[in-house]
């Protein structure tokens, strides 16, 4: 038994679809502008050294390790 779409299917389709379109683009601008304020909140913060930069310097030639005191 098939069943036809009647003019009231599509208006109150219509209106939804619009509703819901309308929704998504409030809350994606609303979300942006909480991203942007929280990156700004953070501020410019001095970037750590890479790991390698945290290692102390030892000459070449010098293959023994340190013993850690207890």
């Amino acid at each position: 038994m098939g069943t036809s779409l009647t003019p009231e299917f599509w208006d109150r389709f219509v209106v939804l679809l619009v509703v819901a379109a309308a929704m998504t683009v409030v809350l994606a601008a609303l979300l942006d502008t909480l991203a942007v304020r929280i990156a700004r909140r953070r501020g410019h913060r001095p970037s750590a050294p890479p790991p390698t930069a945290r290692l102390p310097h030892r000459p070449a030639g010098t293959d023994h390790r340190t013993v850690a005191s207890r």
